[in-house]
């Protein structure tokens, strides 16, 4: 699990982590399930090249969806909020 693409699958843009990032430098990002605070440090850092203070992590449950004739889960994800150093940004959408 040692590298960057394996720890984290993608940023996660919401509202409410939008405002957390312009208030406290804090960014989300959806990473895999086995990697441990200290493997996201390292990639978030490698990728965006920035300083990392701290890190939060969830594993978020599947819920159970209803469909037609049956009930489907849906997959479980882990969520990282990760604080930068005073000073540093990540720009998601540079060049748009």
């Amino acid at each position: 699990m040692a590298a960057i693409n394996d720890v984290i699958v993608k940023p996660l843009i919401t509202e409410k982590i939008s405002a957390d990032s312009e208030a406290f430098n804090r960014y989300g990002f959806v990473v895999s399930l086995k990697a441990n605070k200290n493997q996201i440090k390292n990639a978030v850092e490698a990728f965006y090249d920035v300083k990392v203070v701290a890190i939060r992590t969830a594993v978020i449950p599947g819920k159970t969806k209803r469909t037609a004739k049956s009930h489907k889960k849906t997959s479980s994800y882990k969520k990282a909020l990760v604080q930068l150093a005073p000073g540093q940004k990540i720009e998601f959408f540079k060049g748009i």
